[in-house]
């Protein structure tokens, strides 16, 4: 195929994508999640507690090719949002759109501040977005040629964005009744259909097979997201991040949308628009995060981009991409790790009702995210010297236990290289792991607080403590315990065998 100057156009935009990741993605620590989903990599299975298990899958490849590295966790969401970049680009050429249409919706997705975002964090976040998109993508081969047997590269996209992320259960939802909502239900009367529909299960049956096996353990973790986390969810909090996280490109997806909506000329693609409501209205009534949303604006780019190149008048258009850096220069910091974190305290302060709100509900001194890519490598550092410090007969038997998936995460993670074992933790996915039984033999403990343990153990000592006002787990405790009790033994085996029967069947 011979290279024009649209593909070298596309291709630097994929590149410009790419490094502004690679510059930025050593600034801050991993992310929470990433410690866990790291650990996923280390326990591959076909179900987790609370995600399906490609990333497990993504996480062992990455690290088999790059070891044990920053890098490695970061890189493939890099990778996959410079993907994203071309698939736009596929998805404005599909719309019969021009060069100037193309590099609207490219630059419109890259200069996002909640891609920038996602595509900067090892979580199946990135994953999902792209398969979204991918999903838009033959949605509309399918609709523009007529061609019901694009519904088996539709079935196999969702297929492995379900071994991703539950959540594709909503595009899939407002996806078939968007289309028999429109003149396209047609569709439906083909063989493909169920071809397609058939290797889609297939391709989900292992995992579940897995949720079954173990009780359905989705439904106890969204029961638990729904308490803890979804329940401070308010219908404007929801409402303005919708308008916040992709800010620079408003004009350019909200373009796209009315243009879905209400432009009589191109009424084939008015099933997108309907896909938008239905998903936004699902997630509303189901208290979902905003960022649950995210998948749906790169198809949106992609029309907006299309829709301002024919109906815009050309000062316009350029005003258009002026206006998108413009916007984007004074919310790079809230997109990127690129300032310290003490710089990115001054610089949220007055914003901080709305980007320093966590998942608790409450305002905070910086944004969760970056709460939670600090801290750990002194916690881990704590753990390790301590561990190191042991004698080799004490050493190999000694039990580590940290109270939550990213305190173990961070410590296998780190801890790899000097020999730990793998932290024993109830919370997540670490409680299917955890030994059923313990032997009485030393303990390096982490948690905020004592609990229990000087009830297991006649001896605990306080080895260290993690100071960082910026870290979420900031005072967080290690303790170094000895003497077991004649209570370990059997108060740790009921413990376990009572948390591991939430995913035994009964």
């Amino acid at each position: 195929m011979k290279l024009n100057r649209e593909h070298y156009l596309i291709f630097s935009l994929m590149l410009l994508k790419l490094v502004i990741h690679l510059l930025t993605m050593h600034t801050y620590e991993l992310q929470r999640d990433a410690y866990l989903y790291y650990t996923l990599g280390e326990n591959l299975d076909w179900g987790f507690v609370s995600v399906p298990p490609l990333i497990g899958v993504v996480s062992k490849a990455s690290t088999s090719l790059f070891g044990n590295t920053i890098f490695a966790l970061r890189i493939f969401p890099a990778l996959i949002g410079s993907l994203s970049v071309w698939l736009i680009a596929k998805f404005v050429k599909e719309l019969k759109g021009s060069t100037l249409a193309v590099f609207i919706a490219c630059l419109a997705f890259i200069l996002s501040p909640a891609f920038l975002r996602s595509n900067a964090l090892f979580q199946p976040v990135s994953f999902n977005q792209f398969f979204w998109l991918l999903s838009f993508y033959f949605l509309l081969k399918m609709i523009r040629h007529q061609d019901p047997k694009y519904w088996i590269w539709l079935m196999v996209t969702w297929g492995f964005a379900f071994q991703n992320k539950y959540s594709i259960t909503f595009v899939i939802f407002a996806t078939l009744l968007g289309l028999l909502m429109t003149k396209h239900r047609k569709l439906y009367w083909s063989r493909y259909f169920l071809i397609g529909g058939s290797i889609g299960v297939l391709i989900i049956l292992p995992n579940l097979i897995w949720q079954y096996t173990h009780h359905w353990p989705v439904v106890s973790h969204m029961t638990e997201l729904a308490e803890n986390q979804l329940a401070n969810v308010t219908l404007s909090g929801f409402l303005i991040d919708q308008i916040v996280m992709n800010f620079p490109g408003l004009v350019v997806w909200f373009t796209g949308l009315l243009f879905l909506l209400f432009n009589k000329k191109h009424r084939d693609y008015l099933v997108f628009g309907v896909i938008y409501l239905i998903t936004i209205f699902v997630l509303i009534l189901t208290s979902g995060k905003s960022y649950y949303t995210l998948g749906l604006y790169s198809m949106l780019f992609a029309f907006g981009g299309l829709a301002i190149d024919l109906y815009f008048k050309k000062y316009l258009k350029y005003a258009v991409l002026a206006i998108m850096i413009l916007l984007l220069i004074p919310m790079l910091p809230l997109s990127l790790p690129l300032l310290s974190l003490e710089k990115m305290e001054e610089f949220s302060k007055p914003m901080a009702p709305i980007v320093n709100r966590w998942e608790d509900g409450n305002v905070h001194n910086i944004p969760q995210d970056y709460a939670d890519m600090t801290g750990w490598e002194e916690l881990s550092e704590i753990v390790i010297n301590q561990y190191l410090s042991l004698p080799d007969s004490i050493r190999k038997d000694c039990m580590i236990y940290a109270e939550n998936y990213g305190m173990a995460g961070a410590v296998n993670f780190h801890g790899k290289k000097k020999g730990l074992p793998q932290p024993i933790s109830f919370n997540d996915s670490f409680i299917l792991w955890a030994p059923d039984s313990a032997k009485n033999v030393p303990m390096i403990y982490v948690n905020h607080e004592i609990g229990d343990i000087d009830k297991l153990y006649d001896s605990v000592k306080l080895v260290g403590a993690v100071n960082n006002p910026y870290f979420r787990e900031n005072g967080l405790q290690v303790y170094y315990c000895t003497q077991p009790t004649d209570v370990l033994m059997p108060f740790y085996a009921d413990k376990v065998s009572e948390l591991k029967s939430r995913y035994r069947r009964k």
